[in-house]
């Protein structure tokens, strides 16, 4: 007979603990002073999910690879030349297969001097995965851009933010530097895993710091989020300044196929063209930034 399982309020509290003590946030590593005499440091990111966003639930609509393809045929190469004339670097985190449906586009990115991480096989979800499955696609993932850019990854953002209980066990294995899908703070850190010093540094997200927040839809659901171009700016440019008065990180997440539409593309032309008025901006991939905090903390 199988004994029912407990409500969560009913758990003992060694239970809850070694859920909330699995995966933590350690010291910060925030830096008294940034490159060059920078008051703040601007990292900004893309994910080129293109295509596995569909594929990865085994979906097969037409409509939708439609709209992952755009951000290959438009998306990407919009991005690119807005930050060629801005003259700023950028972390894309690319899905495996994405990285073998456009191979060309993933070696532009790193031609133009921006870095590439890992963001899964297939944008999978961690947490569903054994942990056998879950370290395979990591390794593979990495040795897949490797083999395609000549640059082996030294970071990572799960695909969706998802992170299972053996996510950053496995990222400490495959000695990644870093990872960035987690949301405990503003500024960097270390992570602990059960409580231990992993060496890892998180370098946090945030959704209200994502596009997809603010643009994705879905028609064959109720997720009919739209929010106007200016009122999304207008949120990415307060936590700009905040960044900026703290003397912290500001990080920003898009997405080539939502904020790669010549109604969105202003955005982030604005944010770095405000970014400079405000005097003392290090614009700087996550790697980076990383690097950075590692070696000033």
């Amino acid at each position: 007979m199988n004994t029912p399982a407990l409500e969560p309020w009913q758990w003992p509290e060694s239970h809850w603990r070694g859920l909330v003590n699995r995966v933590r946030a350690g010291r910060s590593f925030k830096p008294a002073s940034w490159p060059n005499g920078a008051r703040f440091a601007v990292a900004l990111s893309f994910d080129s999910d293109h295509e596995t966003n569909e594929l990865r639930d085994g979906g097969e609509s037409i409509g939708k690879l439609s709209h992952g393809q755009y951000g290959a045929r438009q998306g990407v190469p919009r991005i690119l030349a807005t930050l060629e004339r801005e003259g700023v670097p950028a972390s894309f985190y690319v899905p495996a297969v994405t990285a073998l449906l456009y191979p060309e586009e993933q070696r532009a990115v790193v031609a133009a001097g921006h870095e590439i991480g890992i963001h899964g096989w297939i944008h999978e979800r961690n947490s569903v995965l054994p942990e056998a499955a879950e370290r395979d696609l990591m390794l593979r993932s990495a040795d897949t851009l490797e083999t395609i850019t000549g640059v082996r990854p030294v970071g990572i953002r799960t695909p969706s933010w998802d992170f299972s209980p053996n996510t950053l066990a496995i990222t400490r294995e495959m000695g990644l530097e870093y990872d960035s899908s987690l949301m405990a703070d503003v500024d960097c850190y270390e992570l602990l895993l059960d409580g231990e010093p992993t060496g890892v540094i998180e370098l946090p997200v945030e959704w209200m710091r994502d596009d997809a927040v603010y643009f994705n839809m879905n028609r064959f659901s109720g997720l009919r989020p739209y929010t106007p171009p200016e009122a999304v700016f207008d949120i990415f440019r307060r936590e700009l300044e905040a960044a900026s008065r703290e003397g912290g990180l500001f990080q920003l997440t898009m997405h080539p196929h939502m904020i790669g539409y010549r109604s969105r593309m202003w955005i982030i032309e604005e944010l770095i063209r405000h970014a400079r008025s405000l005097g003392g901006a290090w614009f700087a991939t996550h790697a980076q930034v990383v690097r950075h905090v590692r070696s000033a903390c």
